[in-house]
């Protein structure tokens, strides 16, 4: 849809209109005239104290045209013209005074008492011998200072005042938006994309998701067809809701829906709408529904709606007056309450949908729940193609070589791996961006930066080798293991060594599968028990795997023998908020002894076949040492050909790794995609 060029100028000139007229050029300029105010209201003031012997010289040298006693605290001494013009009074000489105030006078008196001061100054003129036509009578008057009164009080609570509006505005210009002043922050941080912001994002910048693009095409078709379907009876969904791991894409789908549906778009985040003030959050909801309403037909978009969708009744503040809990309340009632929202559909994300309230989720509201997953190998392809159209690739590059070795990567992960090879291109100063960087920066993502210089001795490197060399001579000869690509021994990350695999993509996993992945995980540690005859903490990140594993087996799949085919996993999440474990204490013991003993048993598996290949685990680590780096062509040579396996490709490399690494760096590390 082409845009006119006359739009962003209008709206800017209405922004500008709507602007208040206060700003912080008015505060400085406020400030600025007040000293000039001062400054010329106070011109001529010279005044100097004068002491009782100044006094009395003025009076013998016949000086002084009238004193006035001021609220009886001082006297002002005026100076008569001729006397100033005399060279008795320098200071004074040369002053014309000017101003909008009346003449100030040369001097002030200040004194105890009126009637010590109207003694002494009789006793002088006595002294100088004044007639009684000559004689100065004391003048008393009662002065109120109003611009001291004003400079001193009223102004500083002036601009106190000033200060406060001035922050109160900035505060909610950025928080409460709308007006842009302290009363709108009940207003609707929505922000709002229609024909004057149209996003430039469809449909065919989204690979991969094909089910979840046919559900949310299907939604753009309602408010574009609605006649196609309500001619048949039915009603348009009211909400669809999209679920899913982080970086699969909800976000961007959401973005295409806007892009196509050519109608107008309000996006907001879950946590724009929870606020400090008590009940602002229902306000935005009733705002966001109530200019939906206005725009109707309309998509309202909810990111991360988990934050304010959260189940009622598992906050940890236990009966108070939850200001999330209320959020939601008007958010169930907008949705679907006594009123209708005809033509407004409401799309929400979350990759908690475990945690999200059951009313929030029923239809009604959510008509649709739309599962948005890790994309499998023809997703990842189709998504590698989307993000490298900007990138120079070598002539003939295969693609389809990049999908088949991120198993497990979500499109997020992808875009990353797509620019952190163009940067490494780039670091190496080449022109195009060719396999090894690409191959590079998957083991950047997932290991970490290389640490060649890392200080290790040579009893550390050797235990190393031999640690990774066990996994590698586990995995590689067990039949139901992931198929072993390369070795490594040199640091990654908080890694200090780490085995590279290709897991297989299956949808479940058999008993085997999970005892096999075991036994070559505990590979390392049996081979340092074996060959160098002492263990190190080099396992830790094994055995925090092979333990939450065993455990899996036991409490969750049902793979135990004398636990039973029970599970006790909650899918509802509701256990996270218990106290009690759903099972007795004598349960409780029978799980971690039946833990124990198949760990146990997967560690006796892989002494076993480490014990049956010594010779070719020797060789292998020494190889390590060598190399530093091996590949899966090292290990068919040494082992031969893994038993039902396919040929591996020749330097292939992984995206999960089993770091070897100190117990106090290995938490830090992961077990890869």
């Amino acid at each position: 849809m082409a845009e006119s060029k006359e739009t962003p100028k209008s709206n800017k000139n209405d922004k500008n209109n709507g602007k208040s007229w206060f700003n912080s050029s008015w505060l400085f300029a406020i400030l600025l005239l007040t000293f000039i105010v001062f400054q010329v209201l106070t011109a001529g003031k010279y005044t100097q104290k004068a002491g009782q012997r100044e006094i009395e010289e003025m009076v013998m040298n016949h000086d002084i045209e009238k004193v006035i006693v001021v609220n009886e605290e001082q006297a002002e001494i005026y100076i008569k013209a001729d006397s100033l013009k005399s060279g008795r009074y320098p200071d004074f000489a040369e002053h014309r005074g000017f101003g909008l105030q009346p003449p100030k006078p040369q001097y002030y008196h200040t004194f105890g008492t009126v009637e010590l001061f109207q003694k002494f100054f009789e006793e002088a003129q006595d002294k100088a011998g004044y007639t009684a036509d000559e004689r100065i009578y004391l003048e008393y008057q009662k002065r109120k200072d109003y611009l001291s009164t004003f400079l001193g009080v009223i102004l500083p609570f002036l601009i106190i005042a000033a200060l406060w509006i001035y922050f109160m505005r900035r505060m909610s210009a950025g928080a409460g938006g709308g007006a842009g002043n302290i009363f709108s922050v009940g207003k609707s941080k929505a922000q709002i994309f229609d024909k004057d912001t149209h996003i430039k994002i469809n449909f065919t910048d989204v690979a991969g998701l094909e089910e979840a693009k046919t559900e949310v095409m299907e939604i753009v078709d309602f408010l574009k067809n609605p006649k196609k379907y309500t001619s048949l009876g039915g009603k348009i969904p009211k909400g669809a809701l999209l679920v899913g791991p982080p970086g699969t894409g909800k976000t961007l789908l959401a973005k295409a829906v806007a892009g196509e549906a050519n109608v107008p778009f309000f996006f907001i985040s879950g946590s724009d709408f929870v606020e400090m003030f008590v009940g602002v959050g229902a306000s935005r909801v009733r705002d966001l529904f109530k200019q939906a309403k206005e725009k109707a037909p309309c998509i309202v978009f909810i990111d991360e709606i988990d934050a304010v969708g959260r189940a009622r009744g598992r906050n940890p503040n236990f009966g108070a007056n939850d200001e999330r809990e209320n959020t939601l309340n008007q958010l169930l009632t907008e949705m679907d309450g006594f009123g209708t929202n005809s033509g407004v559909i409401i799309l929400a994300a979350t990759n908690r949908a475990d945690i999200l309230d059951k009313a929030l989720l029923r239809a009604g509201r959510f008509d649709r729940q739309i599962h948005v997953e890790l994309p499998d190998l023809k997703e990842r392809e189709a998504i590698f193609k989307v993000h490298l159209r900007p990138i120079k690739l070598a002539e003939g590059f295969d693609i389809a070589f990049l999908a088949k070795q991120t198993p497990g990567f979500s499109g997020a992960d992808i875009a990353n791996v797509c620019n952190e090879a163009a940067l490494i291109a780039a670091r190496r100063n080449k022109t195009i961006v060719e396999k090894q960087d690409f191959l590079d920066a998957i083991d950047r993502i997932i290991g970490g930066l290389e640490k060649k210089n890392k200080i290790i001795s040579q009893e550390e490197k050797r235990t190393i080798a031999y640690h990774e060399a066990g996994h590698a001579t586990v995995s590689w000869l067990l039949e139901h293991a992931s198929p072993l690509l390369k070795v490594t021994i040199i640091p990654r990350g908080k890694a200090l060594g780490a085995a590279w695999y290709l897991p297989e993509e299956r949808s479940i996993s058999t008993r085997e599968h999970i005892l096999d992945e075991m036994a070559y995980a505990l590979g390392g540690r049996a081979a340092e028990e074996l060959v160098i005859g002492k263990i190190s903490t080099g396992a830790l990140s094994d055995l925090e795997k092979v333990t939450k594993q065993a455990y899996a087996m036991v409490a969750y799949f049902g793979m135990s023998g004398q636990v039973g085919n029970i599970s006790f996993y909650d899918s509802s999440g509701q256990s996270d908020y218990g106290f009690t474990k759903p099972y007795s204490e004598k349960t409780a013991e029978l799980i971690d002894a039946e833990a124990k003993k198949i760990v146990e048993e997967s560690y006796v598996k892989a002494r076993e076949v480490i014990s049956a290949n010594i010779e070719g685990l020797t060789q292998l680590a020494e190889q390590l040492l060598e190399k530093e780096v091996i590949f899966s062509e090292d290990l068919e040579r040494i082992f031969g050909k893994r038993r039902g396996e396919k040929p591996v490709e020749d330097g292939v490399q992984a995206p999960q790794a089993v770091p070897a690494s100190p117990a106090t760096e290995a938490p830090g590390t992961t077990d890869g995609k």
